[in-house]
C-alpha cells in the first residue's frame, strides 16, 4: 500500500471516529494473495465470531476458518501469530501472549490445508487454517488479529485476518424501527439497544463501557460510544438515539458464476479473451423505488457447480462491473465484505465519457458475490450512489458489540454481542 493511500486511510478514520479509530479490517498487503476469507464455522454470511467456550477447544467444535489463495504453484512456508487486541482493534501492547492463547503462537506454520488448483487457466495454492486448532486455543474474550507471514520475511506480513471471541456474561439486545426523529417510513432506520450488566461489576459505565454498532459489518459506518439515553444501575439503553439513525440504502446487488462458461446469476455475458475468462454483469440500471430482492448484505460464498473440492478446482473469472450514470462528486467504488471495506484503487471505477457510465473490471473465484456502489467523496466521507435508492423498508444487519474493561485491567474483554438480521 503506497504513502498516499495510507495518508487517505487516516484521514477518512478520522473524519468518521473522532474519538475511536477502528480498524477492523481484513487486510491484503500481497499483491500475490486473493480470495481471503474468515468465517466462523459454516456460518458464511454471519460475523466472524465465536463463543469464548468454542475458543478453549483445541480441534474440537466451531472455529474460524481462515482461507486464502497465493497466484502462484510454487509452495511457500507461511507462518502466522495471533495477536489480541483492544476495542479499537489496537494491539493489547501490556499483554503477553501467554495471558490470551494456550499453545503455540510464535510464528505457527500452515500446513493442515495446502493444495494447488487443478485443472484451472489461473493457476494458483489454496491455504487454510482454523483456530482454535491442535496446536493453540484461546483462554480470553476480545478482538483478535491474525498476521500471515512469508517465513523467509516475517517483517512483512502478506495479510491480516480479524475475528472476535464473545464471553456473553452481559445480557444484549437490538431492535430497529423506522419510526425516526428524522422522518416516518421514509429513508431511514432507528437502532435501538439495551444492555444489562448481568453478574458484571460495573461502577463507570463511562470507562468501563465501550460500545460499537454496525450497519451490515461495515466499519466505516460504525457508531462508537453513543450516548445511552437511560442509565441505571443494572445497565443502560439507547433510545431514540439521533446519532444511532442510518441511511435505509438499498438492497446489494449480487451476481453468481458457477462455472466459467455458463451465464449465472446476474450476469449477461460469459466470454473468453486474451487468456482469460470473462463475466459481463448486467449494466446497473437506476433503482428508483424498493423492490425486496435477498441479498447477503456484502457477504460472498466461494464455491462452483459441482461444490465439491471448489476451494482448488474453482476457476478466477475477470468480473466486468458497469454503473450507468452522471460523472459524481469523489470517487466510485465497487464495495463488499469481499473488498473487506476497503476504498483502493483495484477497486475503484473510471467513468466513460462516451458510454457514459463508470466500469471496472476485477478478477474473482467462481461463487457467489453481493456488492455495491459507493461514492467516496474528498473528505473522505461515503455517500450512496443516487441512483441506488433509500429505502426504510431495506434489510439491513445491524450488529452490537459490548466490550468491557475491568478497573486495572490491561485490555478491553467483548462480554455483549447482539445481531439483528
Amino acid at each position: 500500500m503506497g504513502h498516499g493511500t495510507k495518508k487517505w486511510m487516516l484521514l477518512c478514520l478520522l473524519i468518521i471516529f473522532p474519538l475511536v479509530a477502528l480498524a477492523q479490517r481484513n487486510e491484503i498487503m500481497s499483491n500475490r494473495i486473493r480470495s481471503l476469507q474468515v468465517v466462523a464455522g459454516e456460518n458464511w454470511q454471519d460475523p466472524p465470531i465465536i463463543s469464548l467456550e468454542e475458543a478453549k477447544r483445541m480441534g474440537t467444535g466451531r472455529t474460524i476458518r481462515i482461507s486464502f489463495d497465493d497466484m502462484t504453484h510454487e509452495y511457500h512456508r507461511y507462518v502466522y501469530r495471533v495477536v489480541h487486541c483492544d476495542a479499537d482493534w489496537k494491539e493489547s501492547s501490556s499483554l503477553f501472549a501467554s495471558d490470551y492463547i494456550e499453545g503455540f503462537n510464535d510464528a505457527v506454520t500452515i500446513e493442515d490445508n495446502i493444495t494447488e488448483s487443478v485443472n484451472t487457466n489461473t493457476l494458483y495454492t489454496h491455504y487454510g487454517f482454523q483456530i482454535p486448532n491442535e496446536r493453540c486455543s484461546l483462554k480470553m474474550s476480545g478482538n483478535y488479529r491474525v498476521m500471515v507471514f512469508d517465513e523467509n520475511d516475517e517483517n512483512s506480513p502478506i495479510l491480516s485476518a480479524c475475528f472476535m471471541v464473545v464471553d456473553p456474561r452481559m445480557g444484549t439486545s437490538v431492535r430497529m424501527t423506522t419510526n425516526t426523529d428524522v422522518d416516518v417510513n421514509n429513508r431511514h432506520q432507528q437502532v435501538e439497544m439495551t444492555l444489562n450488566y448481568g453478574d458484571v461489576n460495573v461502577t463507570d459505565w463511562r470507562s468501563q463501557i465501550k460500545t460499537v454498532v454496525l450497519q451490515n459489518l461495515r466499519y466505516d459506518h460504525a457508531v462508537v460510544n453513543a450516548e445511552p439515553t437511560y442509565i441505571t444501575s443494572k445497565g443502560l439503553a439507547w433510545n431514540h438515539n439521533r446519532k444511532l439513525i442510518f441511511d435505509g440504502g438499498n438492497e446489494y446487488r449480487k451476481f453468481e458464476m458457477l462455472d466459467e462458461s455458463t451465464v449465472g446469476l446476474g450476469i449477461s455475458e460469459m466470454d473468453w479473451d486474451n487468456g482469460h475468462y470473462h463475466a459481463y454483469l448486467w449494466p446497473a440500471e437506476a433503482r428508483l423505488s424498493y423492490v425486496y430482492e435477498e441479498s447477503g448484505n456484502g457477504a460472498f460464498l466461494l464455491r462452483n457447480r459441482d461444490n465439491r473440492e471448489a476451494e482448488y478446482t474453482s476457476e478466477y473469472v475477470w468480473v466486468h462491473f458497469s454503473l450507468p450514470s452522471d460523472r459524481l462528486p469523489g470517487e466510485v467504488y465497487v464495495n463488499g465484505r469481499w473488498t473487506n471495506d476497503l476504498f483502493l484503487p483495484q477497486y475503484r471505477m473510471t467513468y466513460d465519457e462516451k458510454k457514459h457510465r463508470y466500469e471496472t473490471t476485477i478478477p474473482l473465484k467462481l461463487g457467489y458475490y453481493s456488492y455495491q456502489y459507493v461514492q467516496v467523496l474528498a473528505d473522505g466521507r461515503t455517500a450512496l450512489i443516487p441512483t441506488e435508492g433509500n429505502f426504510y423498508q431495506t434489510r439491513n444487519r445491524y450488529t452490537f458489540l459490548v466490550y468491557y474493561r475491568p478497573i486495572g485491567a490491561r485490555t478491553d474483554y467483548l462480554m455483549g454481542y447482539a445481531d439483528l438480521k
